[in-house]
C-alpha cells in the first residue's frame, strides 16, 4: 500500500473551496480533514490549489498513421502535464478509426502505457467520407461516434446516423460545418449545421454533442434547443475564449470579441457544458502548408485562468465545473468531486505564478501553438492519476 498526504491545501471543485489535508491510499482519497499524519510521501500544499483532474472531450493523438505529429505516449504525457487524466481521441487517424482493428490497437496501446484513461471515438461514416455509415455494432462500450475534422453534409446520412446512434445508446459528436459554404462564409457554415443537428436531435432523440462551438449564432441556437428539450450538450475551446480577431489557422476559425462574450455567457448559463482543447498536433511543414489546428493540452488551464478567472468572468469553481464535472457527466463517469472514497484523479495548481510559454517546454511532439511567447497566469505543478503523482 502506498500513501500520499497533501497538507494545508485549498481544495476546490465545482461545489466550493476549503483548506484541508488530503490523504490518498493506493488509488483513492482515504481521508480529508485537518492535521492528518502518516504517509509515505508528504507534500506541503500551502498556497496551492487541489482540483479534480481535467477531462478533455476532444483531442487528436494522430496514432496510428500520423505519429510524426503525435503518438499515444507523447499525447498522454502532454495531457498529464496539462492536468488531464481522461482524454477522448478523435477518429481521423490513418487508417481512419472505422474498424475494429484500428479501434483495438488504440485502446490496447493506451492500456499498455497506462498513463491516462483514453477513450476513442469511432467514425460515423466509413473513411469520414459521409457516404456510408460505419459498422459500430461490434464495439462494446462506445460512448460517442464522430466524423470530426469534417462536417457531415448529407441530411439523409446524418438522419440515419442519429437513428442508429439512438438505437445503440451512443452519442454523436458533431463538427458543425457545411464545407460547401465554408469558402464563402465560415460563420454560416457552422451555424446552419448546428441548426440542422439540433432539429435532428429533437426529432430522433439522439444525444448530440456539439464540438468546438465558436459563434454567437450557434451558442444562441444551442441555448434555444436546450430550452425546447433537445438532447444536446456542447463544448468550446480555450483558444476560442482567449483569442479574438486573430489570423491563426484553426477550424473553426478564431472569431470576434462579440463571439467570445457570448461563449462566456454560455458557460455561465449552462448553454455550453464543457471546455475541450481540440488538441491538434501538426509538424512545422504541415502547418506551413495550411493544416488547421493547434496543440492545447499543456496550455489550457493557464490560458483559461488568465482569460477568464483573472478577469473575473468566471470563478475557479466555474472552471472546475466545465473542465471536470460536466465532462465527466457527459462521459457518464464519476468524476469532478473531491471527497472521500473517490478515485484520486487530481491536479495541483499554483495560481500565484506567471510563466512564458516556450516551444521547447512542450511534452507534445508538435509545437504548433499561438500561445508560444504569451505570458500566462496560473500553472499546473503536478497531476495525480489513480494515486500516482506526476510533477512538472
Amino acid at each position: 500500500m502506498t500513501t500520499l498526504l497533501i497538507k494545508n491545501i485549498q481544495i476546490t471543485d465545482y461545489r466550493g473551496s476549503q483548506i484541508s489535508d488530503v490523504l490518498i491510499e493506493n488509488e483513492r482519497i482515504k481521508k480529508i480533514g485537518p492535521s492528518l499524519e502518516g504517509a509515505d510521501t508528504i507534500i506541503d500544499g500551502m498556497g496551492k490549489v487541489l482540483m479534480p483532474s481535467f477531462i478533455d472531450l476532444h483531442a487528436h493523438f494522430r496514432d496510428p498513421g500520423l505519429t510524426y505529429k503525435e503518438d499515444i505516449e507523447t499525447g498522454s504525457m502532454a495531457a498529464l502535464k496539462g492536468g488531464y487524466t481522461h482524454v477522448f481521441a478523435m477518429a481521423n487517424t490513418k487508417p481512419v478509426c472505422d474498424n475494429r482493428e484500428t479501434y483495438d490497437y488504440i485502446i490496447n496501446k493506451s492500456k499498455d502505457l497506462d498513463l491516462i484513461d483514453l477513450y476513442q471515438n469511432y467514425a460515423v461514416t466509413k473513411g469520414l467520407e459521409g457516404r456510408q455509415l460505419s459498422n459500430f455494432d461490434e464495439i462494446k462500450g462506445l460512448k460517442f461516434i464522430s466524423d470530426d475534422g469534417k462536417g457531415i453534409l448529407s441530411n439523409h446520412m446524418m438522419y440515419q446516423a442519429c437513428l442508429k446512434a439512438k438505437e445503440k445508446g451512443v452519442g454523436i459528436m458533431v463538427h458543425a460545418e457545411d464545407p460547401e459554404i465554408s469558402p464563402y462564409d465560415y460563420r454560416i457554415a457552422e451555424d446552419i449545421i448546428t441548426l440542422r443537428d439540433i432539429y435532428l436531435s429533437k426529432i430522433t432523440g439522439c444525444n448530440i454533442h456539439f464540438s468546438h462551438v465558436s459563434t454567437k449564432g450557434s451558442t444562441d441556437l444551442i441555448r434555444k434547443g436546450k430550452a425546447e428539450g433537445a438532447n444536446i450538450t456542447s463544448e468550446t475551446t480555450p483558444h476560442h475564449l482567449f483569442f479574438s480577431d486573430m489570423d491563426y489557422r484553426v477550424n473553426p476559425p478564431i472569431r470576434t470579441g462579440n463571439d467570445v462574450d457570448e461563449l462566456v455567457k454560455g458557460l455561465l448559463d449552462g448553454t455550453i457544458d464543457a471546455i475541450s482543447t481540440d488538441h491538434a498536433p501538426h509538424s512545422k511543414e504541415d502547418k506551413e502548408k495550411g493544416s488547421p489546428g493547434m496543440i492545447g493540452l499543456e496550455t489550457a488551464f493557464s490560458a483559461l485562468y488568465t482569460s477568464l478567472i483573472s478577469n473575473k468572468k468566471l470563478t475557479l469553481e466555474d472552471l472546475s465545473r466545465v473542465m471536470s464535472y460536466n465532462p465527466g457527466n457527459i462521459l457518464k463517469i464519476d468524476h469532478g468531486k473531491i471527497e472521500e472514497e473517490q478515485v484520486a484523479n487530481l491536479v495541483i495548481v499554483n495560481l500565484d505564478t506567471k510563466w512564458e510559454v516556450k516551444k521547447d517546454d512542450f511534452a507534445s511532439k508538435s509545437k504548433n501553438s499561438p500561445f508560444i511567447g504569451q505570458v500566462l497566469e496560473g500553472r499546473v505543478e503536478a497531476t495525480i492519476r489513480k494515486g500516482k503523482i506526476w510533477r512538472f
